[in-house]
């Protein structure tokens, strides 16, 4: 059985721009299944490359960047896994991410998690993933959370996290059916598929959300569009005293989206930040308050 086609969109550019003309490509509709940088150590210049399944409006994306954006067909094959198998390992927070390649390479006092590329968003690479796995590492300092939402889970690494830290229920849901298959897969791998249930739900509207909820914590690495659409929603599903974890916005629109949560009662725990991106940890007042 082949493989749906892919497009390659690249751009190269100083790397110094490149953090922003990366999240730029991320943002922009259509969104592209994967973008990657390419760079050679000690070179002032790299390459953002983005895969796209169908021919990227390249006009568009030069005006928006502000720099020459070109496309080309790629040969049939499994790019996505391709692209993520020569990634390093990643150590954020209490927690070393790392693939099939990498195994043997587990530092001690650390909690692993092997995490395949697959055609799902979150190797742990991006700084959205990253920051979630921090601001999940700093949780566990101050508490314990027994019924969690992982919402838009991807390949469902901080579903898994999250079980590894706590050894309680985590329902993943994702609006992709490909995503809750890689996420039962990692799941599965990681020996965490005892907590976990999934769902493939659009937004807030599935059965088991509605049945599982309210929760003590919910972690959302999506974007800020949707971010701001499911805030009633999601502020909703929380218990009193219970955490939001939103990721996948820029710094530009923490205020955005802050506007829309504190408007439904949350309040603001802390801003984590890595370059252009940001997480926002969120806590629901108690009753009375």
């Amino acid at each position: 059985m082949s493989n749906p086609p892919l497009w390659k969109a690249s751009v190269t550019l100083a790397r110094e721009r490149a953090a922003h003309v990366t999240a730029l490509i991320e943002l922009t509709p259509p969104r592209p299944q994967a973008v990657l940088t390419a760079e050679v150590p000690f070179n002032a210049e790299v390459t953002v490359e983005a895969l796209y399944d169908a021919p990227p409006d390249t006009a568009f994306l030069s005006d928006l960047t502000g720099l020459e954006v070109r496309a080309e067909p790629l040969p049939d094959q499994d790019w996505m896994r391709a692209s993520q198998e020569g990634l390093p390992p990643v150590r954020a927070g209490r927690f070393f991410v790392y693939g099939t390649h990498d195994a043997g390479k587990i530092p001690n006092g650390v909690i692993a998690m092997r995490i395949e590329a697959a055609q799902a968003f979150g190797t742990g690479h991006h700084e959205s993933t990253s920051l979630c796995l921090n601001a999940l590492t700093r949780r566990a300092r101050r508490t314990r959370h027994r019924r969690i939402l992982d919402l838009g889970c991807g390949t469902g690494i901080l579903s898994i996290a999250a079980a590894k830290l706590w050894h309680e229920t985590v329902l993943a849901t994702d609006i992709d059916p490909i995503a809750i298959e890689t996420t039962r897969f990692n799941a599965k791998m990681n020996q965490v598929t005892p907590f976990l249930r999934f769902g493939v739900a659009e937004g807030m509207d599935h059965p088991l959300i509605r049945a599982t909820a309210p929760f003590d914590l919910v972690l959302a690495n999506i974007l800020a569009g949707p971010l701001t659409k499911l805030a009633p929603r999601i502020a909703s599903a929380v218990v009193p005293k219970g955490i939001i974890v939103l990721s996948g916005l820029l710094r530009w629109q923490e205020l955005l989206v802050l506007s829309f949560y504190r408007a439904q009662g949350l309040v603001l725990q802390e801003a984590l930040r890595d370059g252009p991106w940001s997480a926002l940890i969120l806590e629901r007042p108690a009753r009375g308050r």
